[in-house]
Parts: C-alpha cells; sequence; structure tokens
C-alpha cells in the first residue's frame, strides 16, 4: 500500500446529449429532453431516453429523427412576427403550419426559443444557440416578456390587481405581473408584462378571472421590440440588439 489511497475514478467520457444537441443549434436543451422522452434520439444505432447519457461526437454517431447530427454551424439570431395559426416548433405531427416555413432564404437550422400559442401572434426570437435559448426561458433570467391582451368585457380594478399579485394555476401561484389598461369600449385592451411563461398563462389567468381573451400578442422580448415588423416578416437581430439582450439576461 501506498497510503494515498485509491485513485479517482475517470470522469465519464463526453458531454450530455441535452448539451450536445443544444450546442448543434437543435435545440435548447429543456426541448432536447422533450426529444428523448419521445424517442428521436439514437446514438450508434440505439434510441436512447435517458438524459444523462453522454456522448462524444468524434467516435459517436448520433441521430435526431434518423438524421446524423453535424457539427454546429456559425451562430445566427432572427426575430419573427409570428402569425395567428402557426405552431411554435420545428414540426408538427398534426401537420400544422410551423414557424420555420415562415424563413424562407434562412440557410442556417434554427430553432423557436419558447412557445407562442397557435392562436398567438407577435415576436418569437429563433437561433441555434442553444445556452442562449436556455437562459432567455429560465424564469429567473430577468428577461420579461411583454403581451398586448384584448379581453371580453372590461376588468374592475380589483379584478386586473387580483390578477398582477398571482393566481392559484394548476395548484401554484403565479408570480406577480404588471398589468395596464391601454383603452377599449365594449372590449378592453391591456398590456401584460409576465416574467415568467407557463403554458396558456394569460389565456388562462383571464378565463379564470371572467374575461376570456379574444386577442393575444407578443410585443417585446425584453429590451427586443419591432412595431414595424409585420406578421411573417423576419429579420436578423442587430448585434447592439444582442448585446442588449445578453445584458438583460441574469
Amino acid at each position: 500500500m501506498t497510503g494515498r489511497g485509491s485513485p479517482a475514478a475517470p470522469a465519464p467520457a463526453g458531454e450530455r446529449i441535452q448539451k450536445v444537441l443544444a450546442q448543434a443549434g437543435l435545440a435548447s436543451r429543456r426541448e432536447a429532453e422533450r426529444w428523448l422522452s419521445q424517442g428521436r434520439i439514437s446514438v450508434n444505432g440505439s434510441v436512447i431516453t435517458e438524459p444523462g447519457t453522454r456522448v462524444d461526437l468524434s467516435r459517436d454517431h448520433v441521430k435526431v429523427d434518423g438524421r446524423r447530427l453535424r457539427p454546429a454551424e456559425k451562430k445566427a439570431y432572427y426575430l419573427l412576427h409570428k402569425p395567428d395559426g402557426y405552431v411554435t416548433t420545428t414540426r408538427d405531427p398534426e401537420g400544422r403550419p410551423v414557424v420555420t416555413d415562415l424563413l424562407r432564404g434562412v440557410r442556417e437550422r434554427v430553432f423557436p426559443v419558447g412557445r407562442l400559442d397557435y392562436h398567438t401572434s407577435g415576436l418569437i426570437i429563433l437561433t441555434n444557440d442553444g445556452d442562449l435559448a436556455d437562459r432567455l426561458m429560465r424564469p429567473a433570467s430577468g428577461c420579461l416578456k411583454v403581451y398586448h391582451v384584448k379581453v371580453k368585457g372590461t376588468p374592475a380594478p380589483s379584478v386586473l390587481k387580483r390578477l398582477s399579485e398571482g393566481i392559484v394555476i394548476d395548484g401554484r401561484r403565479t408570480l406577480p405581473t404588471r398589468i395596464t389598461v391601454l383603452g377599449g369600449e365594449q372590449h378592453t385592451w391591456v398590456a401584460v408584462v409576465l416574467q415568467e411563461g407557463r403554458r396558456n398563462q394569460i389565456r388562462r389567468m383571464f378565463t379564470k378571472a371572467g374575461h376570456p381573451v379574444l386577442k393575444l400578442r407578443r410585443v417585446a422580448i425584453g429590451p427586443i421590440s419591432d412595431r414595424g415588423l409585420p406578421p411573417g416578416a423576419w429579420r436578423r437581430l442587430t448585434p447592439d440588439e444582442l448585446r442588449r439582450l445578453d445584458g438583460a439576461l441574469r
């Protein structure tokens, strides 16, 4: 015996599969976990479902939906005004239009950051930067999203106060929001600032309060906004916008 104890076990080779997919520009790590659970990923010919799986692209053959994973492309960042009637994914089993269908002329393979409901319009970022996507989607990131919402009727100030302080949905209280009345007669437009993004959150909040949503569009993602971008149109984010976006994230 040398008195030095047993040698340390070697560190597992490779990177976690979620990180590899994110670095390759295919999806955020959260989306990659969904793909694993759906059986869409194989390594060396075998379907894998375990998020902790480690792979090394220098020796492992990784496929997504049967297509070989290639090295990451140059980072690309786009801002799209999603119209009503599009799904915020890169493919849809029901055959509905997806947001990437609108990116005609874009050569990079990009994915949407977060989700907008099928009938929700507005701004969404598409990128192949998985690390930025994960930072943007964390509730604690500090990236606030602003929505303009048309609701049925005229909510009383007490109702808006209750919604802004947080209500219970699916057993969990929503985080505080800022709600500002913009105007309207028979129905009311309000601005809602969210710091989280639970599925159908705004629609469910106002439905529970007795004022169902009639129209919903996202007008800002942190410091990123563009009132002149028409539905269905897209553009690259500018270097200044990327700097301001990075500075807004915790």
